[in-house]
């Protein structure tokens, strides 16, 4: 338990930076993405956020707007990033082992993420 909570401390002060990891690093959104991808990584509970490939939908016009996508069984959880016509999903790693964890870290970020925008 206590390893545990020592893991979580040296996590949390981590820097964003070193928590983005995966073959593409651009965010969506410039500045503004960036932000809430930080925003995200700053939970205790996340301990690598990997950007996957930037796609386009049909929709036209829109602002920068971010979800937290329900967890795996494993309680890993996936960012879903939309503005305008593009949107990216991000896979964010958790310190957590269940699906159950993983839905209340969705829940947390989800409240932050709202704050936010």
């Amino acid at each position: 338990m206590a390893e545990n909570k020592n893991n979580l401390q040296e996590n949390t002060q981590k820097s964003s930076r070193n928590k983005l990891g995966g073959a593409h690093t651009t965010i969506i959104g410039g500045r503004a993405g960036k932000k809430l991808v930080k925003l995200v990584s700053q939970h205790p509970e996340i301990k690598k956020v990997i950007p996957s490939v930037i796609s386009v939908k049909g929709a036209a016009g829109g602002s920068l707007t971010g979800k937290v996508l329900r967890a795996d069984v494993r309680g890993n959880l996936r960012l879903l990033l939309s503005e305008g016509r593009s949107f990216q999903e991000i896979r964010l790693v958790t310190t957590v082992g269940t699906a159950e964890e993983g839905d209340r870290i969705m829940n947390e970020l989800n409240e932050i993420l709202r704050a936010a925008l």
